[in-house]
């Protein structure tokens, strides 16, 4: 009788600390939409990035130091949804690659967003509508539209939707770089007749390190639309996806676009 009296205890003890141990909270950075680890810590991940497509990435002349839009918005998309991340600036056509094949966690860098990339690639929500212009010299009075490319040597940057479009939809020969500033130059100097790039690109240069030297012609050629790049199935995509929505809610989305551009979004 008392050996089973002083089991009933020990049991009665052993579970009392079990159920203690078990209903234990740990609250550090475990929020709803966060990415933790098991641990409970913040998880950090590489960001592919570009460094010379202003003013969404580039590099501080004065600190040498990351800065643009798409810089300050994956920040504040990584603080909202609990993450640490760290950038790593790379020639263009070399980020849809390193996302593709998995060595990078995400991409962010003025991109596209196309089927043919969406075959290889998982794509945020939109954050920024954009689309293609036609620059030339600004003393050039021979071209004035996209019809006047035939034969002409267009300059643009390599792997970008405006190289497919030229060589898709003008009667022009694509002369692809590395960096659209190189294309720019090229223009400038008289060995392109003309560029094909993205417009808040085009006009950013045309009115600082080109000076003056460029102008842009006709209508715009294309509707486009940038998204975030995550391989495909990661299932960050939705973590950032509710983040970002939450940043386009609550004003930050708006006061960075202000902030980069000179003005507030339409409608926020």
């Amino acid at each position: 009788m008392k050996k089973s009296y002083w089991k009933s205890i020990l049991f009665g003890g052993l579970l009392l600390v079990a159920t203690a141990c078990g209903s234990s909270e740990d609250t550090s950075g475990e929020a709803e939409g966060e990415a933790t680890t098991d641990e409970g810590e913040r998880e950090s991940y590489v960001v592919a990035t570009d460094n010379a497509y202003v003013p969404f990435e580039f590099l501080d002349e004065e600190t040498g130091e990351l800065v643009g839009f798409d810089i300050d918005l994956m920040t504040a998309i990584a603080d909202e949804a609990g993450f640490d991340i760290e950038f790593e600036a790379m020639e263009f056509d070399g980020i849809v690659a390193g996302i593709g094949s998995g060595r990078f966690d995400i991409g962010i860098a003025g991109m596209t967003i196309t089927e043919e990339r969406k075959e290889n690639i998982d794509f945020s929500q939109p954050y920024y509508e954009a689309g293609l212009i036609v620059a030339v010299q600004a003393d050039n009075d021979e071209i004035n539209s996209v019809d006047d490319l035939d034969g002409k040597t267009v300059a643009t940057r390599t792997g970008s939707t405006s190289e497919t479009y030229i060589r898709e939809n003008t009667g022009g020969t694509p002369e692809a770089f590395p960096q659209i500033t190189e294309a720019y130059q090229n223009v400038i100097q008289g060995r392109a007749d003309a560029v094909i790039y993205d417009i808040p690109n085009v006009q950013y240069y045309a009115s600082t390190e080109g000076g003056g030297q460029l102008k842009t012609i006709g209508e715009p050629l294309t509707g486009e639309e940038y998204g975030i790049a995550f391989p495909k199935g990661s299932e960050l995509r939705d973590i950032a996806d509710e983040a970002l929505t939450t940043l386009m809610e609550d004003g930050t989305y708006a006061d960075l676009y202000e902030k980069w551009f000179g003005e507030r979004p339409e409608g926020m």
